[in-house]
Formats: C-alpha cells, sequence, structure tokens
C-alpha cells in the first residue's frame, strides 16, 4: 500500500503530466480566435496569419511520430524535460515577436517542443497506476485531452478582448517554468534510460530532414498557391518540386532503410491504409471548421473573439460528455466501424448544417452545427485510433499509432490551409458575381444608393463627399456577403470532402478486440 510520501509524489506526478498536455492542447485552439488581432496588430493578411496555425501542426506532424526514437536516444525523462523547457522558452518569444514570420518561426519550434508533451505524458502517468488502474489514467487523461481544446478558444477571447494578443503565449511561461521543476524533482528515470549506448542508437537523419523539407514545402504551395497564381510563380514550383522529391524520398528511404524513423512497412496492412486515409479526413475537417468558424463569426457577423469562443462551448460539452460512453462501448467490444460510421454522418451533417447560415443568423443557429461536431469528434478520435490497430501485430502496434497520430496531425494541417486558400478563392468569385449584378440604370440600387446618402448627410455628413462614402458602404457591404458565401462554401466543401471518402470504410476490418489490445490501444493513444 502506498504510504502518504509516495501518494502526494503521485499526486504531483498526475497534476505534471495533465498541466504539461492540456497547455499543448491549449495552444492548439487558443490561437485562432486571435487571429483577426494578430494580423491587425502585425500588418498582414488573414492568409498569411493563419501560418501561425499551421506552422505549429507541422511541426506536430513531424515530432510525434518520433517521439519514441527521441525518447530512447536522450532518455525519456531528459526529452520530456527538454521539451517543456523548449516548449515554454519558445512561448516566451511569440510574445515578444514583432512581426508575423518571426512569430511564425517561434509557433513552429513551440510544435517541436509540445509534440512530446502529449505522448511522453501519458506514458509517465500510465506508469504511476497499477495495471488494474490503468483504465483511471486514461479516463483522467482523456478528460484533460477534451478540456485542452475547450478552454482555448474561451480563454484566447477573453484575453484577446480584454488584454494584448501576446499574453495567449506568456500564460504558457509560469505553467511551464513550475512543469520544468516538478518533472526534474519528482519524475524518474526508467532503468533503461541510465548509460545510454547512443552510438547503438541509429539516427534516420536522411528520413527526418526528407520529412520535414517535403511536408514543408506542400504545405507552403497549399498556403501561398492562390495568391502567388500557382505555378506562375517561380517559388511555388521550385517548392513543388521539392515537395514531390522530399516525400517521395522520405517514403522510398523508410521502406528500405534498416533503421527507419517512421516504420512504413506496417503499411502493407489493408486496415491500417484505409483508417489513417479516414483519420486525416478527420483531422482536415476538424482543424479546418475550428479554424474557419471563429474566423467566420468575427469577420463578418462582428462577434467578438470571446462570443467566438462561447460559441463553440457546446462542441466541446458535447464531446466531454460523449467520450466516456463511446470509451465503455468500446470497452464492452462494440466495434469501431460502428462509430466511425457515425462520425462521418456527423461532420458531413455539420459541414452542411454550417453551410446554411445566413449573416444575420443568431448564436442559436450554430448550436447545432458545433453540436454534431462534437459528436462526431468523439465518434471519430478514439475510435479510428483503436481500428487502425485491428490485424496488427503487438511489435506493430506502437508504429500503427504513431502513423494515425500523424496522419490526423497532417490532416489539420493540410485542412487549414486547403480552407483557406478556398474561401480566398471562393470570395473573389462571389464578390465578382456580386459586383457584376449591380447595373447603374437598377432602380434599386440608386434608391439604395440614395438613402444611405441621405442619411449621412442627415447625421451631419458633407453632401460633396456623402455620395462617395455611400459607394463605399455599398462596397463594404457586397465584400462582407462575399465573404460570409467564401465561409459557407468552405463548410460545404468538408461535408462534400468526408462524402467522398466514404469507399475507403471499404478497406477496414470488422472486428472487434480483445481486452489485452483496447489496454495497449489506451496505454499509447493521445
Amino acid at each position: 500500500m502506498d504510504n502518504p510520501k509516495n501518494k502526494f509524489i503521485k499526486i504531483i506526478i498526475v497534476i505534471t503530466c495533465i498541466t504539461a498536455a492540456v497547455m499543448e492542447l491549449i495552444d492548439t485552439s487558443i490561437v485562432n480566435v486571435a487571429l483577426n488581432n494578430i494580423s491587425g496588430s502585425l500588418g498582414a493578411t488573414l492568409e498569411d496569419a493563419s501560418w501561425v496555425v499551421t506552422a505549429y501542426a507541422i511541426a506536430n506532424v513531424i515530432v510525434i511520430p518520433l517521439t519514441g526514437f527521441l525518447s530512447r536516444f536522450f532518455g525519456r525523462k531528459n526529452y520530456y524535460l527538454g521539451s517543456i523547457i523548449l516548449f515554454t522558452i519558445a512561448s516566451y518569444m511569440c510574445g515578444m515577436s514583432s512581426s508575423l514570420w518571426m512569430l511564425v518561426f517561434w509557433r513552429f519550434v513551440q510544435g517541436i517542443g509540445g509534440g512530446a508533451l502529449l505522448s511522453v505524458s501519458q506514458g509517465i502517468l500510465f506508469d504511476q497506476f497499477k495495471p488494474e488502474d490503468k483504465g483511471i489514467a486514461g479516463g483522467i487523461f482523456g478528460m484533460g485531452i477534451v478540456i485542452g481544446p475547450t478552454i482555448g478558444p474561451i480563454l484566447g477571447g477573453y484575453i484577446v478582448d480584454n488584454y494584448a494578443w501576446a499574453l495567449i503565449f506568456d500564460i504558457n511561461i509560469p505553467i511551464g517554468i513550475v512543469a520544468a521543476i516538478l518533472t526534474w524533482k519528482y519524475v524518474d528515470k526508467n532503468p533503461d534510460e541510465y548509460n545510454i549506448e547512443r552510438k547503438s542508437i541509429s539516427i534516420d537523419y536522411i528520413g527526418i530532414l526528407s520529412l520535414a523539407v517535403g511536408v514543408g514545402a506542400l504545405q507552403y504551395v497549399l498556403e501561398k498557391g492562390q495568391s502567388e497564381d500557382w505555378f506562375q510563380d517561380e517559388m511555388i514550383r521550385y517548392l513543388t518540386a521539392a515537395a514531390v522529391l522530399g516525400l517521395g524520398l522520405f517514403i522510398w528511404w523508410e521502406l528500405h532503410t534498416k533503421s527507419p524513423a517512421i516504420n512504413l512497412r506496417v503499411m502493407k496492412n489493408r486496415n491500417l491504409i484505409g483508417s489513417n486515409i479516414l483519420t486525416f479526413v478527420c483531422g482536415f475537417g476538424l482543424f479546418g471548421s475550428v479554424y474557419l468558424f471563429p474566423v467566420m463569426v468575427q469577420r463578418v457577423m462582428g462577434y467578438t473573439p470571446t462570443e467566438a469562443g462561447i460559441s463553440m462551448i457546446p462542441g466541446a460539452l458535447v464531446t466531454i460528455f460523449a467520450m466516456p460512453f463511446i470509451g465503455a462501448g468500446l470497452g464492452k467490444g462494440i466495434k469501431p466501424i460502428y462509430f466511425v460510421t457515425l462520425g462521418f454522418a456527423l461532420f458531413i451533417l455539420h459541414g452542411y448544417t454550417a453551410s446554411q447560415a445566413t449573416a444575420d443568423a443568431d448564436k442559436w443557429w450554430f448550436i447545432t452545427t458545433q453540436i454534431c461536431r462534437g459528436l462526431g469528434t468523439g465518434c471519430l478520435t478514439v475510435p479510428l485510433l483503436t481500428q487502425a490497430v485491428v490485424g496488427l501485430k503487438p511489435a506493430d502496434m506502437p508504429y500503427g499509432i504513431s502513423l494515425n497520430n500523424m496522419f490526423r496531425q497532417l490532416g489539420g494541417a493540410f485542412g487549414i490551409a486547403i480552407m483557406n486558400t478556398y474561401a480566398t478563392n471562393r470570395f473573389a468569385t462571389h464578390r465578382s458575381d456580386l459586383v457584376s449584378n449591380l447595373q447603374g440604370n437598377n432602380p434599386l440600387l440608386t434608391e439604395r444608393l440614395n438613402g444611405i446618402t441621405q442619411g449621412i448627410i442627415a447625421r451631419g455628413g458633407n453632401a460633396v463627399s456623402a455620395k462617395q462614402s455611400a459607394y463605399g458602404i455599398l462596397d463594404h457591404t457586397v465584400s462582407n456577403q462575399a465573404q460570409m458565401q467564401a465561409y459557407l462554401d468552405s463548410f460545404l466543401l468538408i461535408a462534400i470532402f468526408f462524402v467522398c471518402t466514404i469507399p475507403f470504410m471499404l478497406l477496414l476490418k470488422n472486428q472487434s478486440m480483445d481486452a489485452e489490445t483496447r489496454a495497449k490501444v489506451a496505454a499509447a493513444a493521445h
């Protein structure tokens, strides 16, 4: 039986692990409601400001599948402590950034540090519990996973409305310092972390570098292709080539080298291929919709950042409520594919209903769409990870899980980039269509302009400039309407994307998992 001192240390370690994981998760969503303010403060377009989100996601994509290797090379405690310190320093530098690209760089560094805070935190947390109590540990960690993204938009909105956007990064500093001190003092090293024979550990430099180059180049092409006129731009052409060569080399090398950083050989499993494609789609829809919604309601509907954050609560609450039931269902042997199918249906419904909104829709309109998103997220996140390892050998499960996590983050990064590019394209199309319908001899247009002009004069405006001001107001109205339609089209694209990938469900194995396998998945999932 644990003595009081051991119980105290156990509580401290649990609090440290949960705090570090929640801190990382908050930073994945806290920025979304602040993008408007960040772009305005740093003199950047919203499209460029979205790099603040995607840089973090790209870093996660690169680091998450490498956490197992890095933990072995540096030792789990050293790697975890170093990641907390790196995350904290990067948070400070994000808050100090005086330009957009300085902020993007430090967000990337922050993502490098944050990549370990989820998976390693869970490993350390599980070590504090007996085998029969690991279900409790999983429940505690699962609640933290859901609470983090829930708090992020609300906290970010409140900070931006009442203080400065830099504070959304600065709040990590005291938390990170405390977490680092507690990790250094109370987290013990495992026996294999002493006297590590690093010379015997092969570092896959080519695999790591080619992955970073390929993903980074492709992300730039997706983000900037629209504004740079795609392949008419020399940089886009060079980076497209770099993406193709980088990702091609990464896949070839990982399949042929003896010690791959990411073991792609497990992708020979048909079920894992299907699961990873569906997980990519899940990340695309989740990150894309969470990016679109706060931007849309702030830019078009006049929400404050706080209101935008609060509007996302219904979806988060539904996820918190649903996950225990979904976990219990999986525990009782319900096949993951049933939850996956329901999750796809809910995300399709979410995208479609969100695309039917109007500029004057009240806050209650979006509750239905947010509930669909929240329940869909719950039905997809853990069940897809569980489904991914169905049929894998025990030795291949860690590789399957890390690949599945990577595909989720990769889908999220691409989702934000594609939503951004698509919305920009649709805005130009809708604005052109609306302007083409404004004919000078249209009596309704003349009446509208005269009404606006008289209103300006009645409020004390100059009669000479009132007409010009009326045209400016009309132009703003047209742009606002075009922007709204562009965002609605983007939500519909999410629904279409989910519909188009339904056939990949045919690749999934329709079978349950035994209790031992489910325990392994729970211990490795994040």
